[in-house]
């Protein structure tokens, strides 16, 4: 539990991490190093001076650094870790779900895996996603829909091999989706990662929850029209939450709109570790006020009930966590 300097706590629920490896000895090709050399300019970009890291500790970090880093020092009381392929950029991958695992057997009551299909890869996508929940405890899954995979740079979530492993989450208890529908990372393709197919998949599986990380950015609006029309559509804040250092006005902006047209119950908050620590995202997050003109224009503000549900309630009842008996078990270990 995070207890802020005015005295509130908050159960913190990171739902977006990374247990990755970007280093040279992993990479299969240019492509690898311009995939991490996107993400460390953000790194850098983004975060306060104090925080960015070097570049060989931001390659490649062990799980007892991640743990140190997030549940230690970062205020995290659970948080899930996402999974990214891209075997065509990565030896082994750049963060796999057989590594992700490693901090669930390390760390069982701290960290929850989220798997990751292919549709491309027709039948065995589908095996692939009942031996993740089996082997891995798998309980929802992430999808890059920009990701290459030989000849094919990108797909959509309304493409009918798509709908097949759909049916699959559904069939196999899996109800939950994240889906990177945000910034572009070179050399994927912008386009890629447009938000326009969620509509047609939340419509077609109103049993799944689709948590689009990023919130769509740079496409905010075209998520905020298909969210309030889609209820089983949520924001994800990696890489959002970040702007409350570099341009905590956007910021505000951003979550004056998400507030608006999705309500209190449908955000969640993300630190896209290791790209940031969560550390000083919930640190100036607890804190924050939105400006009057926001609160007064759109009718919204961010209470400590409020922001309470977005640090970690809301997930926590998208994975069925019985937040009273997780911090029981937490205050043993």
């Amino acid at each position: 539990m995070y207890k802020a300097p005015t005295g509130e706590e908050y159960f913190i629920l990171d739902g977006h991490t990374h247990f990755w490896d970007a280093s040279p000895e992993n990479q299969r090709n240019i492509h690898g190093k311009q995939f991490i050399d996107c993400f460390y300019g953000y790194h850098s970009a983004l975060s306060p001076p104090e925080e960015v890291w070097t570049r060989e500790q931001f390659d490649k970090y062990d799980a007892e650094k991640m743990h140190q880093d997030v549940i230690v020092d970062g205020h995290v009381d659970m948080a899930i870790v996402q999974s990214t392929r891209l075997k065509d950029f990565y030896k082994k991958g750049f963060n796999t779900p057989e590594k992700n695992y490693e901090l669930v057997k390390k760390y069982p009551e701290r960290f929850i895996v989220s798997g990751a299909f292919d549709p491309r890869d027709g039948e065995h996508a589908l095996e692939d996603i009942a031996y993740q929940v089996e082997a891995f405890k798998c309980q929802g899954m992430k999808l890059y829909t920009a990701e290459w995979n030989g000849s094919s740079r990108g797909w959509k979530l309304s493409d009918p091999d798509a709908y097949r492993c759909f049916e699959q989450c559904e069939k196999l208890g899996i109800k939950n989706i994240h889906i990177h529908k945000g910034p572009t990372i070179t050399p994927l393709d912008k386009d890629a990662f447009d938000v326009n197919d969620v509509d047609h998949a939340a419509t077609d599986f109103p049993n799944l929850n689709f948590v689009v990380e990023h919130v769509g950015l740079p496409r905010l609006d075209e998520f905020c029209w298909i969210a309030v029309q889609e209820q089983n559509v949520y924001a994800g804040l990696a890489v959002v939450s970040a702007f409350m250092h570099a341009r905590p006005g956007y910021f505000a902006e951003m979550m004056g709109e998400l507030l608006f047209w999705l309500g209190e119950d449908r955000i969640l908050f993300g630190s896209d570790y290791a790209i940031w620590t969560p550390r000083w995202l919930v640190e100036k997050f607890a804190a924050l006020e939105l400006p009057d003109a926001i609160k007064d224009e759109r009718g919204v503000d961010l209470t400590t009930d409020v922001k309470a549900k977005i640090l970690g309630l809301n997930a926590a009842r998208l994975y069925d966590i019985d937040v009273e008996a997780k911090k029981a078990a937490i205050a043993k270990l």
